[in-house]
Order: structure tokens, then C-alpha cells, then sequence
């Protein structure tokens, strides 16, 4: 069985049984590794959306019934197509999603992840809308819903800083919540940004769901907040990446993508307004989960990255640091001494029982 197919370009055609149809308005992209147990309900409710949704499921070196799974509903939906490889990772796997992408616009939803089918159905509406009307709106963005075992869902909104169903630019936001900020999750992108702002996420390595929702948005012009609860995010597995005792395994990967988000941040020609507000704060809380994680764990070596962490900023940029290190996030996260430590595991502890993340 050969299920790998070449990447797409602006000029290639689809085509169905043979006929050639007109471009999907929407790509979901679905990284999969070993995910025979629950893939298929990601795919009951991205898989039959009709030809309009092109959902391309990357089978990144599984070593399970994965690529089997998703080729019966490839051959029961045309509009499903699977792309093997060699195992890279997650960012490995958007990164050859995006090449296979024939969709104006692009989404992934992680394989043990769902949508919610009416929402995703007034999603390709309001993306048909755009393309019928000739409007390049690079962004849209939706709510998520965590499904945290045990707990009731908790859905995450951002009516507070972005007008709901109209097209806007960063000036036409408002400032996001402390604690609020825009997860992959939560967005959708213009396919062809993706590809002129060359994104290129890391191998072999865990968290950079945080730089596709983080790099790419410098090159936003235009964005639309289609307020509907549409991204159902599970958690619930031991072996998720989100799991706090996998993320204290993987502590050198958190910091590794929150070092490429602070770098790529120093490097970026970004004049004062809303967007780069927006970009500070989502870096203040990055760094603020890497410290929380790192005093988490407890080990010296660990206590001593969380210090060389704030030492190598200051000595990189201390404008950035004072800005990141001195919010209310960033304080909040690293107060003194041993009573200032319990106070900011509290801190966590609170959000995450408020939330619900893991």
C-alpha cells in the first residue's frame, strides 16, 4: 500500500475519481504517531465534512495499525488523503502537511484531539465567504474547549480582546487577558502565509505548537474571531506531552522552544501597538510555565536553569527581560525565597484547577 503523495503547489490540480474539482477552502492537517486508539474519533469529525474540508492525516513512523486506520477512511472519503514518513515529530509532521496542503486555508488538530461538526461546518462557511468575496484575511481564530478527564469541559473564549465576526487588524484588538493567550488551538491560518513567511518548525521536539502559534503571526495583516466553541483539546493520557510528569521529563524541550520564542522575538522589527503587546505576553506566560516547571521538578540542576533562564535573558536583552521578568506573570511565577516558592506553585496549582490544563 502506497499512501505518500506528492506535495501541493499553488498550481495543483485536485482531483476526485480522475475529475478535476475546485480548491478545498479548508486543510485539516492531522499529525499521527501510534494513534490506532483513538484516531478515529478525530476523524469521525473531520473526515466526512464533505469536499470542501481536505483533511490530510501525516502517519509519522507509527508503529501501530495508525496508517491502516486512516486508510480506510481514505478510501472512504475522498477528501481524506494519508502521507507516510519517517518519524520526526510533531513539528516534523505539520511541517509536511503544510507541503501537502491544497487548502486556501490551513488547520491541525492533533489525533487524540476533535471538533465539534457544527462548528466546523459555520467555520467552512465563513472561509468559503472570504474566498468567495476575494478577502485574504490571514487569521481566523476560534474558541477551544479542554476535555480534561474528570473534570467538566472549560472552554476558552477570547470575546475580551477581539471584535466577534468582523475582519480586523492588530489595531483593532484589544489587550488579551493575563493568562489568555492564542494556542494552536485556536487557529486557523491562511495557507499561503504559512508558506511566504517560510514556516519551518524543529524536529524532534515537543512543544512547538507554541511557535506555530507564535512565529507566523508578525506576518498577520488581517484577522476574524468566529466565536464558536470549536476545537475539543484532550487531556487525560500519562503519555500526552502536556502531562505535567512528561513535561518534567522533557523540561530541556520546554526551554528549547521558549529560547526560539524569546530569540525570535529579539530579532523582530515590531513598532509599540497591539501586536507586539500581544507577542510580549504570550512570551511573559511561556517563560512563567518554564519556571514554574523547572522549581516543579526541584532538582538543583533544574533550580539552576531556572536561574540561568532569567540571567542569560538579562545579559541578552535586559529590555526584554525587565518587560518579561517584571510582569505581573513573570513575578507571580518567580517570587522569593521558600515561602515565595509554595506561593507560586499555589499559583499554578489554582490555575490549573481553574482552567483545567494539565
Amino acid at each position: 500500500m502506497s499512501t505518500t503523495t506528492a506535495p501541493a503547489t499553488s498550481a495543483s490540480p485536485r482531483t476526485v475519481d480522475g475529475v478535476a474539482v475546485a480548491t478545498p477552502v479548508l486543510t485539516v492537517v492531522v499529525p499521527a504517531y501510534n494513534s490506532e486508539a483513538y484516531l478515529d474519533r478525530c476523524l469521525d469529525t473531520v473526515g466526512a465534512a464533505g469536499p470542501e474540508v481536505e483533511v490530510v492525516v501525516v502517519d509519522d513512523g507509527s508503529q501501530d495499525g495508525t496508517a491502516a486506520l486512516a486508510q480506510r477512511y481514505a478510501d472512504r472519503h475522498p477528501s481524506v488523503r494519508v502521507v507516510r514518513k519517517a518519524n520526526g515529530g510533531h513539528g516534523s509532521a505539520i511541517n509536511v502537511g503544510l507541503e501537502h496542503a491544497r487548502g486556501t486555508y490551513l488547520k491541525v488538530v492533533d489525533s487524540d484531539d476533535w471538533v465539534d461538526e457544527d462548528a466546523l461546518a459555520e467555520l467552512v462557511a465563513t472561509l468559503r465567504g472570504f474566498v468567495s468575496r476575494g478577502d485574504d484575511v490571514d487569521l481566523v481564530v476560534s474558541n477551544f474547549v479542554y476535555e480534561k478527564v474528570g473534570r467538566r469541559p472549560h472552554v476558552v473564549r477570547f470575546g475580551a480582546a477581539l471584535p466577534r465576526r468582523r475582519v480586523t487588524t492588530w489595531d483593532g484588538t484589544r489587550r488579551f487577558r493575563k493568562g489568555r493567550y492564542l494556542l494552536m488551538h485556536a487557529l486557523v491560518y491562511r495557507t499561503r502565509l504559512l508558506r511566504d513567511c517560510g514556516l519551518r518548525l524543529p524536529e524532534h521536539t515537543f512543544y512547538v505548537d507554541n511557535l506555530y502559534a507564535f512565529l507566523p503571526l508578525q506576518h498577520v495583516r488581517t484577522l476574524y474571531y468566529l466565536d464558536v466553541d470549536l476545537y475539543r483539546y484532550f487531556i487525560g493520557r500519562d503519555d500526552q506531552s502536556v502531562h505535567e510528569a512528561v513535561m518534567l521529563r522533557r523540561l530541556d524541550q520546554q526551554l528549547r522552544v521558549n529560547w526560539a520564542m524569546l530569540r525570535h522575538l529579539r530579532g523582530l522589527e515590531v513598532p509599540d501597538g497591539r501586536l507586539r503587546d500581544y507577542l510580549l505576553h504570550h512570551v511573559e506566560i511561556v517563560c512563567a510555565v518554564s519556571s514554574i516547571l523547572l522549581l516543579r521538578s526541584g532538582t538543583p540542576a533544574d533550580l539552576a536553569a531556572r536561574d540561568h533562564l532569567w540571567d542569560e535573558l538579562r545579559a541578552e536583552d535586559a529590555w526584554l527581560y525587565r518587560r518579561v521578568r517584571w510582569s505581573a506573570v513573570g513575578a507571580l511565577s518567580n517570587l522569593p525565597g521558600r515561602a515565595g516558592q509554595r506561593a507560586s506553585l499555589l499559583a499554578y496549582r489554582v490555575a490549573q484547577r481553574v482552567v483545567g490544563f494539565s
